[in-house]
C-alpha cells in the first residue's frame, strides 16, 4: 500500500480521553478522510487507536510519533495498520519494518532522504515540515532526488496546503488543525467533519 496515495489530508491527532477517539473518526470519515493518524504522546493513544479499529472499520487507522522501538509492536496489538515516525534510526526503522505494517519513517535534509532511498524507502514523512524549508525545500530537492515522496507534516495549515500538494514529489499533507483542542474538548463533532470536508475540497481544487 502507498500511504501518500489514500487520502490528501490526513489528519494528524492528539487524543487526551480515549471516549472522544471514536467520536472524532466517524466525523472525520463524514467529511470525506477516512484516515487518522493518532499521535503516540498521551497515555489515552494506544487505547484510542483500539476502539477505532473496533469501532469504526471504515477508517484506516495508525499510530504516529513512534519514536522507540517498542512502539510498533504495542501499535499492532491494539489494532494500528500503519506507523509514522518523525525520524529514523536504524533501530526505529527496523522495528517499524518488524511490525509489518505500511510506515512513514521521518527525514528533515538531503543526506537522510539519500539513506532511507539506500535502504529501499521511496516514501517519507518530512518533518517539521515549515521550519525545515517548507515546500520550496521539497521542490528544489525533487530534481536531484526524483526517486523520494513525501508526506510534510509540522506547521501546514490551509493556507499552505496547496503549496505543498502542487510539488511534484508531495501525495499528501499532514494536518493537526482538523481536530483543534477546543473543539474536541466541547465535544463538536460537526465542526471537525466541516473542516475534513474543507480540507478535502482544497485539496481537490490543488489536483
Amino acid at each position: 500500500m502507498n500511504l501518500l496515495d489514500v487520502v490528501p489530508v490526513i489528519p494528524v491527532v492528539v487524543v487526551h480521553n480515549a471516549a472522544d477517539a471514536v467520536p472524532i473518526a466517524k466525523a472525520l470519515v463524514d467529511g470525506g478522510l477516512p484516515v487518522i493518524e493518532l499521535t503516540l504522546r498521551t497515555p489515552a493513544a494506544l487505547e484510542a487507536i483500539k476502539r477505532i479499529a473496533n469501532e469504526v472499520p471504515e477508517i484506516f487507522v495508525g499510530a504516529g510519533t513512534v519514536v522507540d522501538t517498542h512502539q510498533p509492536q504495542q501499535a499492532v496489538a491494539n489494532g494500528a495498520q500503519f506507523l509514522v515516525s518523525p525520524g529514523s534510526t536504524p533501530a526505529l526503522r527496523g522495528a517499524m519494518r518488524d511490525s509489518g505494517l505500511p510506515h512513514l519513517p521521518g527525514v528533515s535534509t538531503v543526506s537522510e532522504v539519500l539513506k532511507l532511498l539506500e535502504y529501499g524507502y521511496s516514501e517519507m514523512k518530512f518533518f517539521p515540515a515549515e521550519p525545515a524549508g517548507g515546500a520550496p525545500f521539497l521542490r528544489a530537492i525533487h530534481s536531484p532526488v526524483p526517486a523520494a515522496r513525501f508526506c510534510p507534516t509540522g506547521g501546514i495549515t490551509p493556507a499552505n496546503m496547496g503549496d505543498y500538494l502542487a510539488s511534484p514529489n508531495v501525495g499528501c499533507v499532514g494536518g493537526s488543525w482538523l481536530t483543534p483542542a477546543d473543539v474536541v474538548a466541547r465535544q463538536d463533532w460537526a465542526t471537525i467533519t466541516h473542516l475534513a470536508r474543507t480540507a478535502r475540497e482544497l485539496a481537490n481544487v490543488t489536483d
